[in-house]
């Protein structure tokens, strides 16, 4: 059993999960604007945000606690070394538009991690905006890089689906903000922290309106989506009403992070 505990905190704390979350809105994407389904994007986004989380959680503790995790450190470290080799790998066989707006993200890590001005932390303490650059960043990630590398049109559905992606995300980060609103230090003005626990789900729940509304505007209505979203925005009502700083760390790292998994295996089940 203790074997099996090992093999799954690896695979949550080296962001594999994480990984297959990002994948699963890349493939999302793919279905909703017909793209056939090329791996690339979908590698690339995977591979890459493994290298991308494994670098943003563990940059500090490999510098400064370097006798902490030591061991499970260097496995991480390790297979996102073998990650980043696969990264670049599927970069090159992207389009030259999609590789350009690839990077313009990637400097979004490293400006969310590395701090590039003297004397000023890195843009992850700004107060109040790591909601923000975290909803960005997916959206960019799992909708534009598929929708430009495709060379598909940019329509109106484009900007519904962003604004929808965006909202999705949002609202997942307010889950993890609420699970640790006990241990981020108060400068970093969480949502949590500027309305408290109780409004920050209200707000929660309330921006799942509009992202379940956002459907019905689309020209090429579906109905299985609206089918889909509808149990998905059920499922993620439920994780923000029981979402308290006293869940473990699961609750965030594996359930909450599922919710993009399910919402494509619905989509493949209906």
């Amino acid at each position: 059993m203790r074997f099996f505990k090992l093999i799954f905190d690896f695979y949550i704390n080296s962001s594999i999960h994480v990984g297959l979350s990002c994948y699963a809105l890349v493939r999302m994407t793919q279905h909703m604007f017909h793209i056939p389904e090329g791996d690339a994007v979908a590698n690339f986004a995977f591979f890459g945000t493994i290298v991308g989380y494994n670098f943003v959680k563990y940059d500090a503790l490999a510098r400064i606690q370097r006798f902490q995790m030591r061991k499970e450190l260097k496995t991480i470290a390790l297979f996102s070394f073998f990650a980043l080799f696969l990264v670049g790998y599927y970069f090159f066989q992207l389009q030259r538009i999609t590789q350009i707006i690839a990077v313009v993200f990637l400097s979004i890590t490293l400006l969310y991690t590395l701090s590039f001005f003297p004397n000023k932390k890195n843009a992850r303490n700004w107060a109040g905006v790591k909601i923000y650059i975290v909803a960005l960043s997916w959206a960019g990630v799992t909708l534009l890089l598929p929708v430009v590398n495709a060379g598909v049109s940019i329509t109106s559905n484009f900007y519904l689906k962003c604004l929808q992606r965006s909202i999705l995300i949002f609202v997942l980060v307010l889950v993890f903000e609420i699970i640790d609103f006990a241990k981020d230090d108060l400068h970093l003005k969480t949502v949590p922290q500027q309305i408290g626990v109780k409004y920050t789900k209200i707000l929660g729940l309330l921006l799942l309106l509009p992202f379940y509304i956002l459907e019905f505007f689309k020209s090429n209505f579906d109905k299985s989506q609206l089918i889909n979203n509808l149990i998905l925005v059920i499922i993620i009502s439920l994780f923000m009403l029981f979402a308290n700083e006293k869940r473990t760390k699961y609750y965030t790292s594996f359930w909450v992070e599922s919710v993009p998994i399910i919402w494509w295996l619905l989509l493949l089940i209906f």
